[in-house]
């Protein structure tokens, strides 16, 4: 999750082409701060570890409901889209069939927590569905969560992509083909390709983050999304988790050490 939480940091004040659509830029200013992106990544993060275990698809659906709502309560000045921060507040909150990249940019943990790509897949869908049931929100959810289950499980990025490929979206355009046409756009399907291939030309964790920095647009949750695709090829350097941390809250990073205890077998 260190991933997907520092892409939104570090995207976060480049949003709308900020950056110049430039690799070179500081990795941390005073506005590098989250955004909703890792608020809603916390919140899945702690209702997929809350459910391991289960085969009640049901219970996972409605404990992501419940901590989504939970976390979205808490700091409600994350940076929400409209119909979302209605729904957070819904006693009875029913998906709004959304083909947003919010399903995308928050499901980066159930690429780590499950052994096999059914389970991680059915897991991601299940994440995306309780908002984002849209046959696009659904397929941003699942893409991600497989690049990082890919990743972490040592295949190549030529196979990742291949089977995006198949799967997926078509990859036809490199990021200097990208780059100049891209601009602000929160669907699924108008972010997560790009992510991907950010993440595939990438050459180390930070190269993936000013690639897709430069790209522009939504450029913190699509950063979000190519940073947890990159931490589970690279990993992250010690240096920046510790900066990742000290601009959490206390509770968030309660939640992100829980995840790491966790991975290594010692929660």
């Amino acid at each position: 999750m260190y991933g997907a939480i520092l892409g939104d940091m570090i995207g976060s004040p480049y949003e709308f082409d900020r950056s110049g659509k430039k690799k070179e830029f500081p990795l941390f200013i005073p506005r590098s701060c989250y955004t909703d992106d890792s608020a809603m990544t916390i919140a899945v993060a702690e209702a997929l570890l809350d459910t391991l275990g289960t085969k009640n698809r049901e219970e996972r659906k409605t404990a992501v409901v419940r901590s989504l709502q939970k976390w979205g309560r808490r700091y409600p000045d994350a940076g929400y889209g409209g119909r979302f921060y209605g729904w957070l507040y819904e006693r009875n909150p029913q998906p709004y069939n959304s083909w947003g990249n919010g399903s995308a940019m928050r499901v980066s943990s159930a690429g780590w927590l499950y052994d096999t790509l059914e389970e991680t897949l059915e897991a991601a869908a299940d994440t995306a569905a309780v908002t984002h049931n849209h046959p696009e929100g659904i397929k941003g959810a699942k893409a991600t969560a497989f690049v990082i289950w890919a990743a972490r499980n040592g295949w190549s990025k030529e196979t990742i992509r291949k089977y995006v490929e198949k799967e997926f979206y078509p990859l036809n355009q490199t990021c200097d083909e990208i780059r100049p046409w891209y601009h602000f756009d929160v669907s699924c399907q108008g972010t997560v390709p790009q992510a991907i291939t950010a993440f595939l030309e990438g050459k180390d964790f930070e190269d993936v983050i000013r690639t897709s920095v430069s790209l522009g647009g939504d450029c913190d949750t699509l950063t979000c999304i190519a940073g947890g695709m990159a931490e589970a090829m690279y990993g992250v350097p010690e240096e920046l988790k510790a900066e990742c941390r000290k601009r959490l809250e206390p509770d968030m990073v309660k939640v992100l050490e829980r995840f790491e205890l966790h991975l290594a077998g010692k929660e």
